[in-house]
């Protein structure tokens, strides 16, 4: 049945982790006026509250949005899903093969709409339909355009002092605190599986290059050094001395160098002072006696597009990248600086469907913009780095989205942005005060929260004119972020398994030296059961898993045991139960977590000894007003105006409501029904 379309136009700002208490909250204090007006135009529930699906993490959340469908039918069951063959694989869970319903997208598209899918990271990438009406971003990994496939070299951290005699790198020691992937070796998948979306070589070449990850290795949960690690990840202390044998060097100025593509790239760079004699100004060159520098940056300004070449296959590549300077002394006795990552600007085009839309991006909006990923969540850095490169981050996809709008004509968007979630991974948790953190900061990492709310309010606001164009605007997230409460048990990991409950109660065994010390890697031989990725609990079992060595009649009786003991668990220091939620597969039925995709055992934190989201029940609240829940703000063309419902609004009726007043038919396998009461036609 073909309907009436209630509106031609719809965008959907999907914003990574944005929960609703927290917004609510900093709209109710005035600081939200943009989100403030779409609420006071648009239809939502009071609290702002979108009932999300589980797990609560990311790519299975924005797949639901998608497609309507919960993720034991769409198939995406985790950041990475298990391999069918062997428990000692994960696969990759952001590429559209791994979805196995249909995208809203592809509907609209179809129905002959002209739709671009920017970054949406749950099915997306490559594209799933031959329409020419559709075009795709990226949608590889979560963390920003492009961050996948045309990241060319890591950022750097550099401080430059007088006292400093030898250059040191430090390269930090990663923590896995569940905050994201970024899949960096697309190239080598090769030109096919770009060159034609459309193929099933296409496909099957990107599913080989996205596809596997071995989980021999035990990871690690998050620690106390989690919560209170201070050092950047990669950072370079380098000497700073009186500028000499330079053709441009001012009076009094002073130099340090930079090594970049790990030791095949050099910047010299100059301090230099005003012509009041204080030092306010780096300027960067390839070489002493070039005429002209690549960039010059002053004190406390963040400048874009810094143009080189670094190594790439059996040549070079041009990479564009941000540069940051701050804390410059006034006698030039130091300074500190942040180099972004490099991004590919000659084979930028890899992600973008089609390839043209690249070109157009870059001549018409600007390069796509680095943002900080990898470096650790110390105050200066989160101040001075982060949230500077989200903010020109964040205007730059507004200008892009409103590029495709204005200029390309685009009448459908599903779009998503990182930044919510990027940064609440890096230092969410440093907003609590604990016992293990003496002289933390905890006021600087509130301020730092509000700030990440305040500038995804502005990005919101580019598009609000857009509701007196008769355009409907959606904003949704998959899941809110916690500010953790306790440390969680080592139990679940998104990116892989940990043994240490597991092996506490006996069902996982572990490897062992010749001096009977745990080896971290699964003894095969001896395990019944493992916990891998965030809720999953899966049985060894004969006859399925190539490891198996649990009886298929076993089965049953070995869940319910597994289960009681998860329920009777303690955690050391608090006495406190961890688990607050444990079903069989088939039960599982009932949150959308049962079948082949998903374990023979789920479970769910108990509430207050969770990560920053994913093994948590969508319903949870953490510290400092957080919550995973996700959001949902509605207005515009065919919702009524100011409208709050007390109806439970469950994240498989976004796409379902959408689809409605679209007026195209329903994805294939959707499960949620239109939002009938905020609807603007009596239904």
């Amino acid at each position: 049945m073909v309907r009436e379309a209630k509106t031609n136009k719809i965008l959907v700002l999907g914003v990574d982790g944005m929960d609703p208490r927290l917004t609510k909250k900093f709209m109710d204090q005035g600081k939200l006026p943009h989100i403030k007006e779409y609420v006071e135009k648009g239809a939502c529930r009071e609290d702002l509250i979108l009932l999300g699906a589980m797990p609560t993490i990311t790519p299975p959340l924005w797949a639901t949005l998608a497609t309507g469908a919960y993720p034991e039918t769409h198939g995406i069951t985790c950041f990475w899903n298990q391999s069918k063959e062997s428990l000692d694989e994960i696969v990759y869970a952001f590429d559209s093969l791994t979805c196995k319903a249909e995208q809203l997208w592809n509907v609209f598209a179809e129905a002959g709409k002209k739709t671009l899918v920017w970054h949406w990271p749950g099915g997306s990438w490559p594209p799933s339909s031959n329409s020419e009406n559709l075009y795709v971003v990226d949608g590889t990994q979560p963390a920003s355009v492009s961050m996948g496939s045309s990241l060319r070299d890591m950022e750097l951290y550099i401080h430059a002092d007088v006292n400093i005699q030898d250059a040191v790198m430090v390269e930090g020691e990663k923590h896995d605190n569940g905050a994201g992937c970024i899949i960096t070796d697309l190239e080598d998948m090769g030109d096919e599986a770009v060159l034609d979306t459309s193929s099933s070589k296409a496909l099957e070449a990107l599913d080989k290059a996205l596809n596997r990850k071995k989980v021999t290795s035990i990871m690690r949960t998050l620690d106390e050094g989690d919560f209170g690690t201070k050092i950047s990840d990669r950072s370079s202390k380098v000497p700073l001395k009186d500028a000499k044998n330079w053709k441009n060097a001012k009076l009094g100025a002073k130099e340090f160098s930079i090594i970049l593509a790990n030791g095949m790239k050099r910047w010299v760079c100059l301090l230099e002072p005003n012509a009041e004699g204080i030092y306010d100004t780096v300027a960067i060159y390839k070489k002493k006696q070039d005429e002209q520098p690549l960039a010059i940056v002053k004190n406390n300004e963040l400048v874009k597009n810094v143009i080189d070449t670094v190594p790439y296959k059996d040549g070079t590549t041009r990479v564009s990248r941000s540069v940051r300077v701050f804390n410059m002394a006034e006698d030039g006795n130091s300074v500190e600086m942040w180099v972004s990552n490099g991004m590919d600007i000659d084979n930028g085009d890899m992600l973008f469907h089609p390839k043209s839309f690249y070109n157009e991006i870059i001549e018409n909006v600007d390069y796509v913009q680095p943002v900080m990923v990898t470096l650790g969540g110390q105050e200066t850095v989160v101040r001075e780095i982060m949230q500077p490169g989200w903010e020109v981050y964040t205007q730059w996809q507004a200008d892009c989205l409103k590029y495709a709008i204005e200029e390309k004509g685009m009448e459908v968007i599903f779009s998503h942005i990182h930044n919510v979630d990027n940064m609440a991974h890096v230092f969410w948790n440093w907003a609590e005060e604990r016992d293990f953190q003496p002289g933390l900061n905890v006021a600087a990492y509130e301020k730092f929260i509000e700030n990440a709310y305040i500038d995804t309010d502005k990005y919101l606001g580019n598009f609000l004119h857009l509701l007196d164009e008769d355009w409907t605007i959606f904003i949704v997230s998959d899941h809110g972020l916690l500010v953790t409460e306790e440390l969680p048990p080592v139990l679940g990991d998104p990116f892989g398994v940990n043994a240490g409950v597991m092996c506490e109660l006996g069902y996982t065994v572990l490897k062992k030296d010749e001096e009977g010390n745990d080896l971290p890697e699964i003894d095969w031989t001896q395990t019944k059961a493992i916990a891998t990725r965030g809720n999953h609990i899966w049985i060894n079992l004969k006859g399925r898993n190539a490891t198996g060595i649990v009886e298929p009649e076993d089965k049953y009786e070995l869940e319910r045991q597994i289960i009681s003991d998860l329920y009777s668990y303690r955690d050391p220091k608090t006495n406190r139960r961890v688990v607050a939620m444990a079903m069989r597969n088939k039960e599982a039925a009932i949150i959308g977590m049962s079948g082949p995709d998903c374990g023979d055992i789920i479970y769910f934190l108990e509430e207050g000894f969770n990560r920053v989201h994913g093994d948590s029940l969508s319903t949870y609240f953490g510290c400092k007003d957080t919550s995973v829940s996700p959001i949902f703000i509605s207005a515009g063309k065919g919702l009524k105006k100011g409208c709050l419902t007390n109806r439970v609004i469950r994240q498989v009726d976004v796409a379902a409501t959408i689809a409605h007043l679209g007026g195209v038919r329903m994805p294939a396998q959707c499960e949620g029904a239109p939002i009938y009461q905020i609807l603007e036609e009596e239904m």
